[in-house]
């Protein structure tokens, strides 16, 4: 299996220092590359291409041997890679007639990852192996920069990328032949649904909390960003306002993920087989607004339910279960969710009118009660082992 490990650096001052002019050289590079490409198709009509821009790197370098020639070529190269496939991805919405999207210049806010594609080519994990007590990450024209590795790495490292979130530094491993760990089998099924008031409700009547650290942190952010919204633009003032709301970000989406894992890793370690809807996060997100001419309706109410939503952080989580669960050997199958909150998971009777409230079920047909969430999460149970008996037979 491939796995990524996300660790935290320790630069030191001058460390620190040539990371931020390590990804700023980058920046500059992706955005002369774009400029390239745009002039050379609107002054002539060419279209520029990974390799053509590649083949000049060599020249970049030896011009400014102080700036772009400081870094490892196989980084720039990747820098190259991640502007073709943003013209790739555009030109792949250009026929799909969805909206094009043209790349776009970034700004020092919007360049905050580097990637070295080979370990050991301008970089190594683990450089200093005979020291006692500390791991270690060599980056070209940066040095040996402290990690603090909070797990062993298994597998074998193929590429490294260095990011940055606010102050803080953090190398990335992706990493091939990861050894999966099965867990011991339980004979559990569960289904699984996702929701606001409890982040997850299981089958059997389990409720895991959605802690809403976004809604905790609201007075907080708003503060900030109030602040925020009276500094004048380009001052040192606003600088670290913009540094202090990112802070809080940051903070909450940590929280948020930290709290994912621990919810996944419950379900992964109890249950062999797992059922969860099949959500289109965005589609149920979209704003409610409308437009001048067809305004929206209950506009305030759809915006609060769109930011509990992601606030609860489903699309997090999910994505977080289905490697947890691959690496444990569980089976995790998605449902189509139409109607499960519906239908009465007794007698299969869907209408709109069994959803008494948000928390209760009560069947217009057999008169089932149940709280809604368990009765959905039995419908998208029956239907995931359905599916499964299904592929079975087939």
């Amino acid at each position: 299996m491939r796995r990524s490990y996300r660790f935290l650096l320790r630069p030191t001052s001058k460390q620190a220092a040539a990371l931020a002019a390590c990804l700023e050289n980058h920046r500059m590079l992706y955005n002369a590359a774009l400029e390239h490409r745009r002039t050379a198709y609107a002054k002539a009509g060419v279209s520029v291409r990974y390799g053509d821009q590649s083949a000049e790197l060599k020249h970049i370098r030896a011009d400014d041997p102080g700036g772009q020639g400081r870094w490892s070529f196989s980084s720039q190269q990747a820098t190259l890679r991640r502007l073709d496939k943003a013209f790739r991805a555009f030109f792949d919405r250009v026929k799909a007639r969805r909206t094009p999207g043209y790349p776009r210049f970034k700004g020092r806010g919007w360049f905050d990852s580097v990637e070295w594609p080979k370990d050991g080519d301008g970089c190594r994990w683990d450089s200093q192996p005979e020291h006692p007590s500390a791991t270690f990450v060599r980056l070209q024209g940066i040095g040996h920069v402290r990690v603090h590795q909070h797990r062993p790495v298994l597998g074998r490292v193929k590429t490294i990328s260095v990011k940055r979130e606010g102050k803080r530094w953090y190398v990335v491993l992706s990493c091939d032949e990861v050894p999966a760990g099965p867990l011991p089998a339980t004979g559990a099924v569960a289904g699984i649904d996702l929701g606001v008031a409890s982040l997850v409700t299981t089958s059997g009547g389990v409720h895991l909390a959605n802690p809403r650290h976004l809604a905790a942190t609201a007075d907080r952010l708003a503060e900030a960003q109030r602040d925020l919204a009276r500094k004048k633009r380009g001052s040192k003032r606003r600088r670290k306002a913009v540094a202090r709301v990112a802070a809080l970000h940051g903070k909450v989406r940590r929280q948020r993920l930290d709290h994912a894992h621990k919810a996944a890793l419950v379900l992964v370690r109890d249950y062999d087989v797992i059922v969860h809807e099949d959500l289109r996060i965005a589609n149920m997100t979209r704003s409610a607004a409308g437009t001048v001419g067809q305004p929206g309706r209950n506009v305030a109410a759809k915006a609060g339910l769109n930011r509990s939503i992601l606030d609860a952080g489903w699309g997090v989580f999910l994505r977080i279960l289905a490697y947890k669960a691959e690496s444990a050997g569980r089976e995790l199958i998605a449902v189509n969710p139409a109607g499960t909150s519906r239908t009465c998971a007794c007698c299969g009777h869907g209408a709109k009118e069994n959803r008494v409230s948000q928390a209760a079920f009560a069947c217009t047909a057999c008169g089932h009660a149940a709280h809604a969430d368990v009765n959905a999460a039995v419908n998208i149970l029956r239907a995931g082992l359905a599916l499964r008996r299904a592929a079975e037979a087939a």
